[in-house]
């Protein structure tokens, strides 16, 4: 299940670390994260997925 979340997670961040943790604050991070760069968007949901 985790390949599939990294996967999503590199197509869009946003949604990948919603399925891992919910609409918590790491959520809303992410799409900060994402508007301001795609790159570190990806980088925050793939550390996200592989902590837990």
């Amino acid at each position: 299940m985790d390949v599939i979340r990294i996967i999503l997670a590199i197509l869009l961040p946003p949604l990948g670390v919603f399925l891992q943790v919910g609409l918590g604050l790491h959520f809303w991070l992410n799409i900060l994260l994402t508007i301001l760069g795609y790159i570190p968007g990806i980088i925050h949901a793939v550390w996200i997925i592989a902590r837990r």
